[in-house]
C-alpha cells in the first residue's frame, strides 16, 4: 500500500506569558493511501494539535510531516480539514456555501461546477442547493460541509471531531453517509475523536496518545470479520467489544 503521510518525531509547544507547555512529543506515524486512520487520547493530548500540524496552522517545534506529491494538477489540493462544526455562512445558499473554497482559491470553474452539482445528487442535497443552512438538519448540513471540502479534490481529509455536535441517532447515520462517500472518493482520512466506538467502527488503524504531552501509546489495527466493513454494520462483530475493552483500557490508564 502507497505511503502518503509520514510523521516523524513531531514535538510542538505552546508558548504563552506564563511559560511553555509542551503539547505533543515525539509522534511517529504513517497514513496509507485509502487508509482512514483514527486518534484517540485523553482530553488535552494534543489529538486536533496533531491535525494541525498536520494542515500548516501550526509549525512544529521539531520533528518532520511529508506529504507525497499524488497530483501535479494545480486545481487540486493535497489536504482537506473538516472541523466539529460545519461553518456554513446563514447569508449564503447551500450551493454558495459549497463554491465558497473554490472562489478563494479563484478554482470556481465549469469543471468544477459539474463536480458539485454530480455530488449535490449523489448525497442527496440537489433539491436543497438554494436553501440556508437554517433549513437542514443538521446531517445535511455535514454532508454540505464534506461537499465544500471534496469540491477542492483534496488527497487527504482531516476530521476533527466532525460528527460530535449531532445527538447520537444521527451521529451514526452521518458517519455512515461520511464513511461511505470517502470509501467511494478513494480518500484517506484522519479522524480524531473522543468515541471508541466510533474510532473502531470507521477506521482501519487507531492510534491511542497518552495524557499530555501526547505521545503514541499504541496503534491498533482494525480487523472484523464482517463481509463490508460499514460504521454500522462493524459494530455487529464479534470482535468489536474485544477491541473496544482494549482500547477503553488504554485511556482508563491514561487517565
Amino acid at each position: 500500500m502507497k505511503k502518503i503521510l509520514e510523521i516523524r518525531s513531531l514535538d510542538f509547544s505552546y508558548h504563552t506569558l506564563t511559560g511553555e507547555t509542551k503539547a505533543v512529543e515525539n509522534i511517529s506515524f504513517d497514513v496509507y493511501e485509502n487508509e482512514f486512520l483514527g486518534i484517540i487520547g485523553p482530553s488535552g493530548s494534543g489529538k486536533s494539535t496533531i491535525l494541525s500540524l498536520i494542515f500548516g496552522l501550526l509549525t512544529p517545534t521539531s520533528g518532520e510531516i511529508i506529504m507525497a506529491d499524488l497530483t501535479d494538477a494545480s486545481d487540486k489540493t493535497p489536504i482537506g480539514y473538516m472541523l466539529q462544526k460545519d461553518h456554513l455562512f446563514e447569508w449564503r445558499s447551500i450551493y454558495k456555501n459549497i463554491t465558497l473554497g473554490l472562489e478563494i482559491h479563484h478554482q470556481l470553474t465549469d469543471e468544477k461546477k459539474k463536480l458539485i452539482d454530480q455530488m449535490l445528487r449523489e448525497y442527496d442535497l440537489e433539491n436543497f442547493k438554494n436553501a440556508r443552512p437554517s433549513q437542514l438538519s443538521g446531517g445535511m448540513r455535514q454532508r454540505a460541509a464534506l461537499i465544500r471540502t471534496l469540491a477542492l479534490q483534496p488527497e487527504m481529509l482531516l476530521l476533527d471531531e466532525p460528527f460530535s455536535a449531532l445527538d447520537s441517532q444521527t451521529r451514526l447515520s452521518v458517519s455512515e453517509d461520511i464513511y461511505q462517500i470517502l470509501r467511494k472518493e478513494h480518500k484517506s482520512a484522519i479522524l480524531v475523536t473522543h468515541d471508541i466506538s466510533e474510532a473502531i467502527s470507521f477506521c482501519d488503524r487507531v492510534l491511542v496518545l497518552t495524557k499530555r504531552p501526547g505521545t503514541v501509546k499504541k496503534i491498533v489495527p482494525i480487523r472484523l470479520s464482517v463481509a463490508e466493513k460499514t460504521p454500522l454494520k462493524a459494530r455487529s462483530a464479534p470482535e468489536f467489544r474485544e477491541y473496544f475493552n482494549m482500547l477503553w483500557e488504554e485511556l482508563h490508564d491514561e487517565n
